[in-house]
């Protein structure tokens, strides 16, 4: 029974001993009750836990029980903060990965209205292409009706400057002529 004593006075050092330390770290938060043991309502003030020294938690022992562990309860209070900051972290990182996904599919818009435009330019140009293509054959087929008229007019150019050189050559002559009339005539 001695045994039992000694593990219950050991739990109840432990239980204190987490409550004890907070206190001096943080005087004003250990006013208000102690909510850490249930199996105690005396709740040190800040000069006592300075005055006495915190127990140091021992380890757990290797009996039938399985001990206890003082790890578990050193952490249960950091828990609630972890899982807040993990909630923010995974929130603020749904935000971000939101915003990229977002920046992403905003590009891929821009580029899809991007090669729209660019295909309705290239089927203007398409058709001015093919809309030239059929007035140039168009020419092309006017001027093949219109080159046996060309070379009626390349033929009467080429007889109109034989025919000029004829009266050039005419006149010429006739010039001559006159001089010899004249000549006779004074004679």
């Amino acid at each position: 029974m001695a045994a039992i004593g000694d593990e219950a006075s050991a739990m109840d050092n432990i239980a204190r001993a987490p409550a004890a330390q907070s206190a001096a770290l943080n005087p004003a938060s250990s006013g208000g009750g102690g909510s850490g043991s249930g199996s105690s309502s005396h709740v040190e003030a800040p000069e006592e836990a300075a005055a006495t020294p915190p127990v140091a938690p021992k380890k757990p022992h290797t009996n039938s029980d399985g001990g206890v562990e003082t790890a578990e309860e050193a952490v249960e209070p950091a828990e609630p903060d972890i899982n807040e900051l993990c909630t923010d972290m995974f929130e603020k990182m749904a935000i971000f990965l939101q915003g990229e996904l977002t920046a992403t599919c905003e590009d891929y818009r821009l580029l899809e209205n991007m090669n729209k435009l660019t295909s309705l330019k290239y089927m203007e140009m398409k058709d001015i292409s093919i809309n030239i293509s059929r007035n140039l054959q168009d020419l092309n087929n006017k001027y093949a009706s219109l080159q046996p008229y060309l070379d009626q007019i390349n033929q009467i150019e080429e007889q109109v400057s034989s025919l000029e050189q004829a009266a050039y050559k005419l006149d010429g002559y006739s010039k001559k002529l006159e001089a010899r009339f004249k000549k006779l005539e004074k004679r």
